[in-house]
């Protein structure tokens, strides 16, 4: 009977253990809120002068999300902010910025480009998103992007020809501002003249973002633009 007891008692013992431990939470299961990325090119427009002139809010069509740009630090890290006044429905809203390259690397340099990299984010500014759950949260949910530019070849008629480069997506389903979502943009057909040159007037390409599922504002950061041989081209303003 005694042994019975004892062993009885610590099987006991080792239930009410094991179900204890079962209770408790494990720190390191628990996300990291996302940080900026930081440059890592001599030749990144990082936005840290404040200088956004170079940058624009497209409204031309009527899908186009309305806002305005600012220059915004993000845990001490200066971002290009697109602050969306969300006049326009969310539903098939697009998201859109231009930036213009011959400001910060030379008129001269256009013809050079053969890729462009940067670093792109978006937060939310409502509980709006729906999880998995079914609970209403306060994150962007997914982050889906591409681009486009015109290049100096010209079209049947005459006009410079467009561009498109290829989609790059992310997402953020933890927290109210996502981590770095890397864009890269490549010129893929610059052997047939689908690229810039130095004679263009108004070299310019498009960041855009689509598909926004919740309250959110846009944000852009560490620009490079990279020739054929992979070098960094040089910044003449930052």
């Amino acid at each position: 009977m005694k042994l019975e007891f004892l062993t009885a008692a610590a099987l006991a013992f080792a239930l009410a253990a094991v179900s204890s431990g079962c209770g408790k939470s494990d720190p390191s299961d628990k996300p990291e809120p996302p940080k900026p990325a930081e440059a890592s090119d001599p030749n990144t427009v990082t936005f840290d002068n404040g200088d956004l002139s170079f940058a624009a809010v497209i409204v031309t069509d009527p899908d186009c999300a309305h806002g305005e740009l600012s220059v915004e630090s993000v845990q001490g890290n200066n971002m290009l902010k697109f602050t969306d006044d969300l006049s326009v429905p969310q539903q098939g809203k697009v998201q859109k910025i231009e930036i213009h390259p011959a400001p910060l690397i030379g008129q001269e340099n256009l013809g050079k480009v053969r890729r462009i990299e940067f670093d792109l984010y978006a937060d939310a500014t409502a509980e709006n998103y729906e999880n998995m759950d079914g609970e209403l949260v306060q994150v962007p949910g997914t982050i889906s992007c591409g681009g486009g530019t015109v290049t100096a070849a010209k079209n049947s008629k005459g006009e410079d020809q467009w561009y498109d480069f290829a989609e790059f997506s992310g997402g953020e389903y933890n927290f109210d501002f996502s981590g770095p979502v890397h864009g890269e943009f490549k010129f893929l057909l610059a052997a047939s003249g689908q690229c810039w040159d130095a004679d263009m007037e108004d070299a310019n390409f498009l960041i855009m973002r689509w598909g926004v599922e919740n309250d959110s504002n846009l944000y852009i950061d560490n620009i490079v633009f990279y020739d054929a041989d992979g070098n960094s081209i040089p910044l003449v303003s930052e």
